[in-house]
């Protein structure tokens, strides 16, 4: 059975920092890992997601430059640095994997119904 667990999150205020962690389980070579945020009354958008077979990534408009997502290989880790945090980014995240290589197809790493294993979920609170 797959799972996926996040860690991080919290309360920050504008202009600071969060990191968040997801681990998904059992291993799996190849595979998509985006990070996803819903805030109350709006739609489950992707910001940031890799493909970890050859580290292709993608980021939401509203947060390249700011979000940088990486694989940790030794730990089969994805973390999602977030810096130059905004009270908008305040939502709850969420970590999705999709097992294998077609979700690295164009458009489809950002894209909710690529993914089919989520974790329960992680707030973020930005406060100005």
């Amino acid at each position: 059975q797959v799972q996926v667990v996040e860690s991080g999150g919290g309360s920050v205020q504008a202009g600071g920092s969060l990191k968040l962690s997801c681990k998904v389980s059992p291993y799996t070579d190849s595979k998509c890992i985006t990070w996803f945020r819903q805030a109350p009354g709006k739609e489950r958008e992707g910001v940031a997601g890799i493909y970890t077979g050859d580290l292709t990534s993608e980021y939401s408009d509203s947060v390249k430059g700011r979000f940088t997502i990486s694989h940790d290989n030794a730990k089969d880790t994805v973390s999602l640095l977030m810096n130059s945090l905004k009270p908008e980014d305040t939502a709850m995240y969420y970590c999705a994997a999709y097992l294998g290589i077609s979700c690295r197809a164009s458009g489809r790493i950002l894209a909710t119904p690529t993914y089919n294993f989520w974790g329960q979920g992680t707030q973020v609170t930005v406060s100005s």
